[in-house]
Order: structure tokens, then C-alpha cells, then sequence
């Protein structure tokens, strides 16, 4: 709760820095004042030009006011105190700030460092570019196996002696499969990164020769050497280097360290939470961009919080009201074709269907396809196949033979050659469950129309009509 705590301050000093600079307050909501700058960054976020709706100042000044009352019922709510909460908002926060304890200096010393010890690593003898034909001799091989390996690279060697491409020959003839697509390219390599006769091998040759046959515990290899080279200046590696290193975490490696400096600097008087909080007073009270920003995602997660509680879900699980709302509505929930509202069942015999019917008679529709398997599929041996859903034609080639009179028959199923269906065709809609999510869905903002009306007699809202027409005009 602290670093929260911390947050609200910090982004309410500013407020009040800003407005002694010019920054008049547009509105009140629950006696907490929204300034311009406030007001300015939400409504020019929203109403950028790849908007289709654009909104005037006053139209969206009653949906910020919307906005914000929810935030004042989440807050109140205590949905801040959450764990869930402040752990995504820290998580969040954080991202935001933690690039700001990488200066550009720290960035270029760890670059350098790591161009340091990779020089350090090469060493001398520099880098190799190495190709290689390989001949495996399992570590138990017999006699009779280690002779047939030898002849084998023996030839090979032959061959390339005789004037074959080394590059055809280890895509035809090396076993090491990783580099033989590549005509047994191994890559640029330093000492200490190969098996031990490998690189003796590889480091003795000049660009252009190629080595005997010779024996390592994978089995025998001969060498072609491409390239060698010494390791390039910093400035060459540098670009390559900075974006190797960024992927590995540079920067995030650099913030930690910085926040961890600060921590230890303090005495044990500061925490790395009470470290980025300060960051965060400090960024916020510079940058009103920053500012909103981190408010903005502070906000939106209250808004969605409380909106999930106490809208979404209630309305979604309300099925009296569901039904209420579908029945005072009916009119607006049409179809443009009819449906099929029931069952397709495929079954092993004919006679089965007869017994399906005189079950599914009996039962409520929402029962039939749990009451159908409990029936006739008990054992191993599933006597039928069944599917339930409000069908449109397309959806279901025996439905659309059987009840949409398409003329086309579909074939049989070959286990279940017996197909019919029971149900009712339908012009429009008779239950809410016919059209769910759109009903779900009008509900759902019948509900927030009713919080938002609430919201509104809960809470004092005054809006200054001179301060806000000056939005984008000062």
C-alpha cells in the first residue's frame, strides 16, 4: 500500500505545481480536482486522428466523468488494496521507470566490458573460420568399425587431394548433420570453444589449407580453414554488440544495479521499492506525459476491477434478468433466415431413432443431450452420436438436407449410417438463450447505464464550463 500511497502523492504534488503554472482546474469530481493538462492528455489520446467517432470537448467531458466516478467507486471499494491489483500496477509502473537509472554512460561501460572480455578471450591467435568433413566412430566401436571409418575418410581425403569441392563432399559425406547442409561451415570460433584436437588441428592451419585426417572422441574429421582473423575494433563490433547485449537484458542488468547502489547508499534507510517510488515523485513531478500515463493505467485497471465486479460478471450471471430484459426487448432481436433449434443424432440402428424420439418427448430440450448419452452410450460401445445448437443453414449438412431442404444428401457416417433430427425451425428468437451474447451483451450496458446513474447521484460532479472551454486553446 505504501508505494501506492506514494504514487498518489507524487502525482498530486505535481497537480498542484501545474495548476500555480496556469493549469486551471475543468472539473471536480468527489471534491478532487482534474486539471486541464489532465483533461487535455485523455481527450487528445482519444480523439486522435485514426478515430472514427471523434468527440467534441463537452461530449467527452460526460464520458470522463463517467470514467472517473467509476475510479472514486473502486477506490472507495478498496480494490487499490488488492494483491492482484498492485502487483500488475507495480508491474507496470516499474517498466516505465527503471529505464530512467540507465544513463548513457553505464549503458557504454558495459558494452565496453564485454567487448574487454571478449578480447581478452580471444586472445592472440584470434578467430577461425573452420570447415569440416566428419566420419563418426561411436566411443565402443570395435576394430572392424574404427578400420571402415578409417578407409572412409581416408578416400574422402583422396578425393579432395584429387581436386573434388570440399564444400559438395560435406554436404554428400560428413555425419556431423548440423554442419553438412551447410557445406560443413562450423562458424567463426576462438580458443577454448571445440574439442581439444579440433582446434589444435584448426589453429595450425592458413586460410586456404586443409588438414589430414585426423582423430577426436566424435571420430575423424579434415579440417578446410575459410577465414582467420583478429577480433575487430570496438567501434566495428560496437552497433552488434549493443543490440547481442540489449537482448540479453543490458539495460534491465544496468537499472538493478543502480537501484541496488541507491539501496546500499541509504544504510538500509530505503528500500527498492521506496527507491523507485522516489523516481516516480521525482519523473512525475517533471513530465506531465509520464505523469498521465502511469495514472492512466493506475485508473484503467480500477476501471476494469470494479466494472468485471460489479457490471460484467453480475450481469452475465443474472439470468432472471437476462430473461426480464430479453422478454421487455423482444422486438429487437431478429434473425435475418431461420434456425433449427435441437439435436442431429447419428446412430449404429434405425430403430434407436424411435427410442430417441420417445425420450427427447418427455425432457426439457436443455436436458436432452445429457439425458441421450446417459441412455445409449453407458457402455464401451456408443450406440449414437448427437449435436446440439440453434443451427442456421450452412452450419450442418444433415440439418441443412433434412430441415432447409437442400437437395444435396449428405453421405451416411460410417459407424453411424442412421441420421435424423429433432427440434423446432425457427423464424425469430423465443427464449433470451436464442441470441445470448447479444442479449448478454445489451444487458451488460443496460447494467453500467444504471451504475453510471448511481455513480452520478453517489458523488458531487461540478464542471467549470469557462476552464474547459479553454482545452486546446491556450
Amino acid at each position: 500500500m505504501k508505494g501506492l500511497f506514494a504514487f498518489c502523492c507524487a502525482l498530486c504534488m505535481a497537480g498542484g505545481m501545474a495548476a500555480q503554472d496556469g493549469d486551471p482546474v475543468v472539473m471536480k469530481i468527489n471534491g478532487k480536482d482534474v486539471h486541464r493538462s489532465e483533461f487535455e492528455y485523455n481527450f487528445n489520446k482519444n480523439n486522435g486522428d485514426n478515430v472514427v467517432d471523434k468527440k467534441t470537448v463537452d461530449e467527452y467531458a460526460e464520458l470522463f466523468v463517467n470514467y472517473k466516478l467509476k475510479v472514486e467507486a473502486a477506490l472507495d471499494a478498496q480494490y487499490d488494496t488488492l494483491s492482484s491489483f498492485k502487483k500488475e500496477f507495480k508491474s507496470y509502473r516499474d517498466q516505465q521507470i527503471r529505464p530512467y537509472f540507465v544513463t548513457p554512460g553505464a549503458e557504454e561501460r558495459e558494452i565496453r566490458a564485454y567487448y574487454d572480455r571478449m578480447k581478452e578471450a580471444v586472445g592472440a591467435d584470434g578467430l577461425v573460420y573452420p570447415a569440416h568433413i566428419m566420419v563418426l566412430v561411436p566411443q565402443k566401436a570395435n576394430e572392424d568399425v574404427r578400420a571402415k571409418a578409417k578407409a572412409r575418410i581416408d578416400s574422402i581425403y583422396t578425393a579432395l587431394q584429387g581436386g573434388a569441392d570440399f564444400s559438395t563432399l560435406a554436404k554428400q559425406c560428413s555425419e556431423d548433420r548440423g554442419t553438412a547442409a551447410r557445406g560443413g561451415d562450423v562458424g567463426w570460433v576462438m580458443k577454448g570453444q571445440t574439442l581439444k584436437e579440433f582446434e589444435e588441428k584448426a589453429f595450425a592451419l592458413q586460410k586456404g589449407e586443409t588438414s589430414q585426417p585426423f582423430m577426436s572422441p566424435m571420430g575423424y574429421h579434415i579440417i578446410y580453414m575459410k577465414d582467420r582473423k583478429q577480433l575487430e575494433s570496438y567501434e566495428e563490433l560496437r552497433p552488434q554488440l549493443a543490440k547481442f547485449l540489449e537482448r540479453r537484458g543490458m539495460k534491465e542488468h544496468i537499472a538493478s544495479m543502480a537501484i541496488d547502489s541507491l539501496v546500499k547508499a541509504s544504510g538500509g534507510g530505503l528500500s527498492v521499492e521506496d527507491v523507485l517510488d522516489r523516481k516516480t515523485a521525482e519523473l512525475c513531478a517533471k513530465d506531465d506525459a509520464l505523469k498521465y500515463l502511469i495514472q492512466e493505467y493506475h485508473d484503467g485497471l480500477l476501471l476494469y476491477e470494479i466494472s468485471q465486479r460489479e457490471v460484467w460478471d453480475k450481469a452475465a450471471k443474472d439470468t432472471v434478468g437476462l430473461e426480464q430484459y430479453f422478454k421487455e426487448h423482444k422486438s429487437d432481436y431478429k434473425w435475418d433466415t431461420p434456425r433449427y433449434k435441437g439435436v442431429v443424432c447419428h446412430s449404429k440402428d434405425k430403430a434407436l431413432q424411435k427410442q430417441v424420439r420417445k425420450l427427447l418427448k418427455s425432457l426439457d430440450d436443455d436436458l436432452w443431450i445429457d439425458s441421450l448419452r446417459a441412455t445409449f452410450n453407458q457402455d464401451s460401445v456408443k450406440q449414437i452420436r448427437v449435436e446440439k445448437s440453434l443451427f442456421k443453414k450452412g452450419d450442418n449438412v444433415y440439418v441443412d438436407h433434412l430441415v432447409f431442404k437442400v437437395k444435396e444428401k449428405p453421405k451416411p457416417m460410417k459407424s453411424y449410417p442412421y441420421t435424423a433430427v429433432y427440434g423446432k425451425k425457427l423464424k425469430r428468437p423465443k427464449e433470451w438463450t436464442d441470441v445470448r451474447g447479444e442479449v448478454v451483451s445489451d444487458y451488460q450496458a443496460a447494467c453500467e447505464d444504471e451504475f453510471v446513474r448511481d455513480l452520478r447521484a453517489t458523488y458531487k460532479v461540478e464542471i467549470y464550463k469557462d476552464a474547459l472551454n479553454t482545452v486546446n486553446k491556450h
